[in-house]
């Protein structure tokens, strides 16, 4: 069946209705207005309806029309962005991008990198997710993210991935000032440890086992969602427990928490890396790639 719409008339039908005028709509479209007549005439037979009330001077919708119009314009953005899509594809920027944050990682940097990428690629979309331990590495497993900021250890088997350093991130043993153990002497001993509650944030994963982090045996634990509440519990006095010290240098400068020296002080720096599949070769990955070995290489990611 042969369409009785297409794109021509209802950018015409568009024109017109802004302009309110057959004669202005055909200036702005550089056309003779006796060329917009004829399409909207065309148009009115084919549907079976009159679009405009030809009364008075200026072009007045009818209902019909009216409902036209909306419907109209929501086909001519869709038109657009199909045109959008197909000329990014051919040019090899990707129409989306989905990248997976550790949220260890200072989400305001990562905004500050897409500010910077929207000026070379306004159009892709960006689809930014928070993931916790090895929900990074699980996100790039599953298909759910094209690439990962934040990665600590290695991936799992099988390979098919590449990494790139980002930085190094210093955990800290803190509690609040409150707590029985802000006054026992240093180091503390993970028997000692063990008699109060931990604090631990929830691994995001999906279809990984989730991962535990210097959480001793026999310890009680409350698990909170991510590190921004886990911080929040430490600082109440509910738990205690390891922390980025990026995260809690003003509370620990402002007496909010307490740095203790443990037993196992020798493994306190994590190297980060940002991930990514092998086989993606976009260009709006490729220029994630390129900023964040330069961020890495001119900046600390975990400084204030």
């Amino acid at each position: 069946m042969k369409p009785k719409l297409n794109l021509e008339a209802l950018v015409v039908l568009d024109v017109i209705a802004r302009r309110s005028s057959f004669a202005a709509a055909a200036e702005e479209l550089h056309r003779v207005p006796s060329s917009i007549t004829y399409t909207i005439k065309r148009l009115e037979e084919n549907l079976g309806v009159t679009l405009f009330n030809r009364q008075g001077h200026r072009a007045q919708l009818t209902s019909a029309g009216q409902a036209l119009l909306n419907e109209g314009r929501s086909l001519l953005l869709m038109s657009e962005g199909i045109e959008r899509n197909i000329q990014q594809i051919a040019t090899g920027w990707e129409t989306e991008l989905r990248i997976a944050v550790d949220d260890i990682i200072p989400y305001e940097k990562v905004l500050s990198l897409c500010d910077k990428f929207y000026q070379f690629s306004p159009s892709t979309r960006l689809y930014l997710t928070s993931e916790v331990l090895g929900g990074t590495w699980d996100a790039l497993v599953s298909g759910r993210a094209d690439l990962v900021i934040g990665v600590t250890g290695d991936g799992p088997p099988g390979g098919g991935f590449t990494r790139q350093i980002l930085g190094e991130v210093e955990f800290v043993f803190v509690v609040a000032p409150n707590h029985p153990l802000a006054k026992e002497k240093e180091p503390l001993t993970n028997n000692l440890i063990r008699q109060y509650r931990a604090i631990a944030a929830a691994d995001s994963s999906r279809q990984l086992l989730p991962k535990t982090v210097r959480l001793l045996v026999g310890q009680t634990v409350l698990t909170v969602p991510n590190l921004r509440i886990k911080r929040q519990a430490q600082i109440s006095g509910l738990g205690i427990g390891y922390l980025p010290k990026h995260m809690v240098s003003s509370d620990i400068s402002e007496g909010r928490l307490i740095v203790k020296e443990t037993e196992d002080e020798g493994n306190s720096l994590h190297s980060l890396y940002c991930v990514w599949p092998t086989h993606h070769q976009g260009k709006a990955l490729a220029w994630f790639k390129e900023h964040l070995s330069k961020e890495a290489e001119n900046i600390n990611w975990f400084s204030k």
